[in-house]
């Protein structure tokens, strides 16, 4: 088993008077998705200047975590389907990965670079 972290990102094509609800809505879904489920590391919601695009990112310990949430986000009172209708997406591309390396920028300015172990 890999001790890889999982990141899940999720882009919606939509009109731009839709972006800023959508943000939002994403935003809080995102929050409850944090307190709800084992497993999770970090997210961001982010939207494209033109307003055409947004972008969901959830980074998990491992890939069993994320798509349990996942599977949970699709069908619980939250429904995910219904969030895609009621934003009136065009498009919803779906991508996953396994994080190889990452560098972040501590509260006190320090750089830290996390490299999983690998089975390579």
């Amino acid at each position: 088993m890999s001790n890889r972290s999982f990141t899940q990102l999720i882009e919606f094509e939509i009109e731009p008077r839709q972006q800023a609800a959508l943000v939002s809505a994403l935003a809080t879904q995102t929050e409850g998705l944090a307190q709800r489920y084992d497993g999770f590391l970090s997210a961001s919601v982010q939207a494209s200047d033109d307003g055409r695009r947004v972008l969901s990112f959830l980074q998990w310990q491992s890939r069993e975590a994320g798509e349990a949430a996942f599977r949970s986000f699709e069908s619980g009172e939250e429904d995910f389907w219904q969030l895609i209708r009621t934003h009136r997406a065009k498009n919803v591309t779906f991508n996953s990965f396994q994080v190889h390396s990452s560098i972040a920028r501590s509260h006190d300015d320090a750089l830290h670079c996390r490299l999983p172990v690998s089975r390579y």
